[in-house]
């Protein structure tokens, strides 16, 4: 692992100009603002009114700070090579200004993908939801694995998980998988997800060891921020409470807990049974009901496809955003962008998402090329 000048001066050109697509000068004059708000007598007389502004504070101080970091860290690489060249190329040195580079570009690129996200809750909080497709007790399966997945992704990222639903089928993997996912960023991240995943394999469940291709669909929704309110009828929905199952330990699996609520005059059904009681599970169920009414009602206003969630396809053959091949070879692909890697095992097992998702917002916003359309008929 080695680095050099040229490349440490190609990150700080990066770096500037992420510094203006962030506009931290006008972020500066915000904390300003701000801080001299939070100052004022009875700030925290409307405590939601300020907690939204400390939020704000808090949000445009670590964009800053990040900066800061990189342009330090950036000083601190080039002084370690400037110090192993004048030692005859001491190693330790250069291996230190490689590991910081290496680790700059990473931060670079997280503020690089930040400075994409202009939609309104791309900042904030997201609902993803695993549905098995076409594939029967194989999607069930793939289900499972997607979960697994994005559990290790979330982890790797630093972020707050929540599981809100996640029953087990009856034969083999879950029926479905709803996750609360808090951190910074995490819808904008994580709305890369939504579409149909696609696996080709040996099916573990075939004794002939046929291969099998299946699919699960993944939705991706935002977390409706506090100054959002969306009004739900109480003689609209219906509350059922039922024995929770799958994981959630003795206590939960051992009451009726579980509460699932249906909004009739759309047909919206939402399940929760992480919580120990009742009226916990039915508050994470009113939440992602109202994040999915809203989402909803954005579609009605429209009169077009819904920009939070993309387009809604069949789960099943030709509608796949990115395929995960583990027979007659392995590969992951995005379908959209041509990302790619031979390594489904850092994918599935280690939850290494980001070149998926990061291919996937620079493509979204004009930054990167797609696959040839060749290359897309080839993978279908």
């Amino acid at each position: 692992m080695t680095t050099s000048a040229e490349v440490l001066d190609a990150l700080s050109a990066r770096l500037a100009e992420v510094e203006a697509y962030l506009h931290l000068d006008e972020k500066r004059a915000r904390v300003a603002e701000l801080e001299a708000k939070s100052a004022e007598a009875g700030f925290w007389d409307n405590p939601d009114a300020a907690r939204t502004l400390m939020a704000e504070l808090s949000s445009c101080k670590e964009d800053i700070q990040a900066v800061a970091d990189a342009r330090e860290g950036i000083s601190d690489a080039l002084a370690a090579l400037e110090l192993a060249d004048e030692m005859g190329g001491d190693e330790e040195l250069l291996t230190e200004a490689a590991s910081t580079a290496q680790a700059l570009e990473r931060k670079i690129d997280d503020m690089e993908l930040s400075s994409w996200f202009t939609g309104g809750f791309d900042h904030g909080n997201a609902i993803l939801t695993i549905k098995p497709g076409q594939g029967g007790l194989e999607a069930q399966d793939w289900t499972f694995m997607l979960f697994k997945m994005y559990m290790k992704y979330c982890a790797r990222r630093g972020w707050k998980v929540t599981v809100n639903d996640c029953p087990a089928a009856e034969v083999i993997g879950i029926d479905r998988a709803t996750i609360t996912v808090e951190g910074k960023n995490a819808f904008g991240m994580l709305r890369a997800e939504a579409g149909v995943h696609r696996l080709v394999r040996i099916s573990p469940t075939d004794d002939k060891k046929r291969r099998q291709t299946t699919f699960a669909g993944v939705e991706v929704i935002p977390v409706l921020p506090d100054d959002i309110e969306v009004e739900v009828d109480p003689g609209d929905i219906r509350v059922d409470v039922y024995h929770a199952s799958g994981p959630g330990g003795q206590g939960v699996n051992t009451t009726d807990s579980a509460v699932r609520v249906t909004h009739i005059p759309t047909g919206i059904v939402v399940t929760c049974q992480n919580e120990r009681s009742q009226i916990q599970n039915k508050a994470a169920c009113m939440q992602i009901l109202k994040a999915r009414l809203y989402e909803l009602e954005l579609q009605k206003r429209e009169e077009a496809l819904d920009e939070i969630r993309g387009p809604k396809h069949t789960i099943g053959f030709g509608n796949q955003i990115r395929s995960y091949v583990l027979y007659p070879y392995q590969m992951v692909k995005d379908l959209r962008t041509g990302v790619e890697t031979g390594n489904p095992d850092a994918v599935l097992e280690d939850g290494d998402l980001d070149p998926f998702i990061f291919g996937y917002h620079r493509w979204a916003t004009g930054n990167a090329e797609g696959p040839s359309a060749e290359d897309t008929l080839l993978d279908e």
